[in-house]
């Protein structure tokens, strides 16, 4: 029964696509469009739901050695529930936002593709959280990056979509051979690609499964040095974005974490591995998304940060704070990418320097502010109880890293308040016609981000008493006691993140701020796809000239022995024809001479032949007569 989880959507998204070319691209179109789409994640919900209380299972023998099997586990469970909760008001909002144009000067495409594949999306990171075997994971997964690379290249028209969509599907890739030698670690070790099998491996292939799962992993969740691929794939539509930012691809990462995190945490190294990722890209990341003028790229760098800190969590030894975090943060960052996708349908740019949208839409600008206060940290907000989570975390394993886990968490709320008040604050279109003389959002992508923000808002429950400790039993996990002192210095540090945000927003408007080539590269990811490119560039140049030694030294030493052969074939053919042929010349002219004298010799007449009778008798008699002699 539990493979009609991943089933639903994966076999309704052909259904969707081929029913909904039939409809029309007006308002009817679009409604009926959207509530197809809502009806089958909402089914796909019901029955997740249904499949945790009911304890659901499914397998599938493939062969004598390979199983399909899939189950439901606390974080499985989480993950299946999330995803279609938050895929349903995207996809809404996708069968409305995508009547902007494929090109400039474009005309309006149909949604029915971008529904169709988000559905499908959908379905296959459902299979990727129930997988209970790695057959059955790599085939979600490769489901699972077929599906982003089409996302991505949707708008495939435009310019460089095509080539973003390409480098961010081949750095994915390169991280996911580590769970191909992940798996046929497990298989070498264990005879089984069974998940359950896993404590049966030890030894050597034990550290090469845990480094095929971590750079799988890694590679996935944008974790520092692979962080810059999500910036190619914001080339996306803004539900795209969102849907994969939140709860889908860059999610698969820690989910993988989460759920191996017993077989990962028996290596040694994988904790101080785990912790410098997370820690790094948590820094790094926020860095970035401070210094970003692009919407989109501000909050994907944002991502990148907020992964870092469920890295260091798992790290840590509390994977359950960062399935937590996880759910806080898939709200949060979808409610942004919503709204920063409305502000870019009124002022047709995503820089943030054009929008300042606060009088405008009021309403978008209170629900996306109710998200950036939550990514901020800001108490009593859902995604602030999970940072301080995690800044406890870090602090059991030493308390400098929970204060630079804090000073991460200040990071967040700098960039976060930069974005609200650069995007939604006031001042530019307080009384612009400009703005709204581009066609504006729809009432139902309005919808959408209001009910992501509700479910912020919801989650911020967590701060009840009792309710951590009632999920703590729930998830089966356990979470640190948060110390007074970690929680004064990381709400001083959000503070302060606030502070130097606002600061910086005034700068910025006052024309202040400094854009020069450094601000540049440093957030284009710290010069890292400058440092990729020029790697590349120096194993080309390499790779140029082995090729050339090769064709200059060994090949042409090959080309030069057959050469040599083949003159010495002509030669010893040219020197064999003309020795033959002359000897053969030789004999003839001879055995003609002999001829030629023999014919002189026969003249018909008798006394010429006794003559020679009698010549040849008497050179007989002498010979003889010489031998007697001797």
């Amino acid at each position: 029964m539990l493979w009609f989880v991943p089933l639903l959507p994966l076999l309704a998204a052909p259904v969707i696509y081929g029913l909904g070319k039939r409809w029309l691209g007006d308002d009817r179109g679009r409604a009926a469009l959207a509530l197809a789409g809502v009806a089958i994640t909402v089914a796909t919900l019901l029955l997740a739901s249904v499949a945790v209380t009911a304890d659901w299972g499914g397998t599938y023998r493939w062969s004598s050695l390979i199983v399909l099997s899939i189950g439901m586990t606390p974080a499985s469970a989480v993950f299946a529930i999330v995803v279609p909760l938050i895929a349903a008001p995207i996809i809404v909002y996708s069968a409305y936002h995508e009547a902007s144009s494929v090109s400039d000067g474009g005309t309006a495409r149909s949604p029915v593709g971008l529904v169709a594949l988000l559905t499908a999306f959908v379905g296959a990171m459902e299979l990727l959280v129930l997988a209970e075997d790695f057959v059955t994971l790599l085939i979600a997964w490769e489901l699972v990056g077929a599906c982003s690379w089409a996302l991505i290249a949707h708008e495939w028209q435009k310019t460089g979509n095509l080539r973003d969509a390409a480098w961010a599907f081949l750095v994915t890739r390169f991280g996911d051979l580590g769970l191909y030698i992940a798996a046929a670690a497990v298989f070498a070790g264990t005879g089984s690609f069974a998940f359950d099998e896993l404590s049966r491996l030890d030894g050597w292939l034990l550290d090469v499964f845990v480094a095929g799962a971590v750079l799988a992993a890694a590679a996935k969740s944008a974790q520092v040095p692979f962080s810059p691929w999500l910036f190619a794939a914001m080339s996306g539509p803004t539900p795209v974005s969102a849907l994969l930012h939140a709860a889908t691809m860059v999610a698969a990462g820690i989910y993988l974490v989460i759920r191996l995190h017993t077989e990962l945490s028996a290596v040694a190294w994988f904790a101080p591995v785990a912790i410098t990722l997370g820690l790094a890209t948590a820094l790094a990341g926020g860095v970035v998304a401070c210094l970003q003028g692009h919407a989109k790229k501000l909050l994907a760098a944002s991502t990148s940060a907020q992964y870092g800190l469920m890295w260091l969590a798992a790290g840590a030894g509390f994977p359950g704070i960062a399935l937590v975090h996880f759910v806080t943060h898939a709200f949060t960052k979808a409610a942004l990418f919503l709204a920063a996708g409305v502000a870019e349908r009124h002022v047709g740019s995503y820089s943030l320097n054009a929008m300042r949208l606060g009088r405008l839409l009021p309403g978008v600008a209170a629900a996306a502010m109710v998200a950036s206060l939550a990514l901020a940290g800001v108490v009593p907000l859902s995604a602030a109880w999970s940072k301080e989570k995690i800044v406890t975390a870090a602090g059991h394993q030493a308390s400098w890293l929970a204060v630079i886990a804090a000073v991460a968490g200040g990071l967040s709320a700098l960039y976060a308040t930069r974005f609200q008040l650069l995007a939604f604050g006031r001042g530019r279109h307080d009384h612009t016609s400009a703005a709204s003389s581009r066609s504006g959002h729809s009432r139902a992508e309005a919808i959408s981000l209001y009910l992501l923000a509700a479910g912020t808002l919801a989650l911020s429950l967590l701060w009840w008493p009792g309710v951590g400790n009632s999920l703590a039993d729930l998830l089966s996990v356990h979470f640190p006691k948060t110390r007074l002192w970690e929680l004064i210095l990381s709400l001083l540090l959000v503070a302060l993140g606030v502070g130097l945000g606002t600061w910086a927003v005034r700068r910025e408007m006052a024309g202040a701020g400094r854009h020069g080539a450094m601000r540049a590269s440093m957030a284009d990811w710290l010069g890292l796809p400058t440092l990729t490119a020029r790697g590349a560039d120096a194993v080309m140049m390499f790779s140029h000239g082995l090729a050339r030694f090769d064709d200059r030294a060994v090949d042409a030493g090959i080309r030069g022995s057959a050469r040599f052969g083949v003159w010495l074939a002509r030669l010893g053919e040219r020197r064999g024809e003309g020795a033959f042929d002359g000897a053969t010349s030789q004999l003839a002219k001879g055995v003609d001479w002999a001829g030629q004298v023999a014919r002189r010799a026969h003249t018909g007449q008798m006394h010429h032949y006794y003559t020679g009778i009698a010549a040849g008798l008497a050179a007989i008699l002498i010979i003889l007569s010489i031998g007697a002699l001797l």
